[in-house]
């Protein structure tokens, strides 16, 4: 089974689109802002996956308890069937 993915936004930019992008974001917001920039975004998407991990910590946590609770669930009427 071949899994294809599909780009959100299209294709990825290459070289010279990039380097356009590049030229516009230093033109809007100066050279200086760049990199405080740039380290806000890291920031950000940062304490996305840290969220994003918590979420999914609770959730393998839900299963783990629901299924545990169907495991004792199914041992206690095996346990009414057999008196």
């Amino acid at each position: 089974m071949v899994v294809e993915t599909i780009p959100l936004f299209g294709p990825i930019p290459g070289g010279m689109e990039l380097a356009v992008i590049l030229l516009i974001a230093v033109l809007l917001f100066g050279a200086n802002k760049i990199p405080k920039l740039a380290r806000s975004t890291g920031e950000a998407m940062g304490e996305f996956k840290k969220g994003r991990q918590e979420v999914e910590t609770e959730l393998r946590e839900m299963q783990e308890s629901d299924t545990t609770t169907e495991t004792k669930n199914d041992t206690a009427v095996e346990a009414d069937a057999d008196v």
